[in-house]
């Protein structure tokens, strides 16, 4: 996918960016590959994968209408080069985002990516996510969280949910759809008082299937949970 297609992939579904928003994309690009050879970002650093694997990949909740550009809290669990987040933020200028990344070198690249684009409204965490959802500031703060292939849903559930407020919903974008997954994530979800609202099913440009599932949270989440950092990996829900 060139950025021309990208572009008029966006047109067709009614999103026109503008000349500054198409500028971040390319700098967005320059910056990753430049990085990429210092620390360990992407193994995609081919131009046309990084639009449609990276960037037109990482939109799919705006294309999917389940986000748009107004002001919700979003939180990116693992986000690491940024993705999904960044890319809705050059798309959604109002949405306030929030990364929280286990790797120092990958959030010193995210803050110098943000100055770099001219972005507002992000902050970058260092930390694991175990450890800020028991942090007031962060729990129950969140209008949606975003995770992009970080862990099977028993497990991503634990570390997302406890950041959401009551009624917020989590965004788990994924290249397979695992019915059993999901259904060895039905004890966790009910233990996180949380219930998948939506599996949504599609398709990048080029074929490749790809998936959403969209989860509630119904009421506040038990204070022991997330467990301690490495817990929820060791030990499923």
């Amino acid at each position: 996918m060139t950025p021309q297609e990208f572009y008029q992939l966006l047109s067709q579904k009614g999103i026109e960016l503008d000349d500054r928003q198409k500028d971040q994309f390319e700098r967005y690009f320059e910056l990753l590959v430049e990085w990429n050879e210092k620390i360990n970002l992407t193994a995609i650093t081919e131009k046309n994968e990084v639009y449609l694997k990276h960037f037109y990949d990482s939109i799919a909740p705006v294309l999917q209408g389940l986000i748009d550009n107004q002001e919700l809290k979003l939180l990116d669990i693992g986000a690491g080069a940024g993705f999904p987040s960044l890319p809705m933020k050059i798309i959604c200028p109002q949405l306030d985002v929030t990364i929280i990344d286990s790797l120092n070198k990958r959030i010193n690249f995210l803050k110098l990516l943000a100055e770099e684009l001219g972005l507002d409204k992000v902050h970058f965490y260092h930390g694991r996510a175990e450890d800020f959802a028991q942090d007031k500031a962060f729990r129950a703060q969140f209008d949606l969280v975003t995770a992009r292939a970080v862990a099977r849903m028993q497990v991503l559930s634990e570390l997302t949910i406890p950041y959401l407020k009551v009624g917020g919903k989590l965004l788990a974008l994924k290249a397979s759809n695992a019915p059993e997954e999901l259904d060895e994530a039905k004890n966790a979800l009910n233990l996180l008082f949380s219930k998948v609202q939506d599996n949504l099913s599609y398709a990048l440009p080029n074929g490749d299937p790809r998936f959403i599932t969209v989860v509630e949270k119904k009421k506040e989440t038990p204070n022991k949970y997330p467990r301690k950092a490495g817990m929820p990996n060791k030990r499923p829900l």
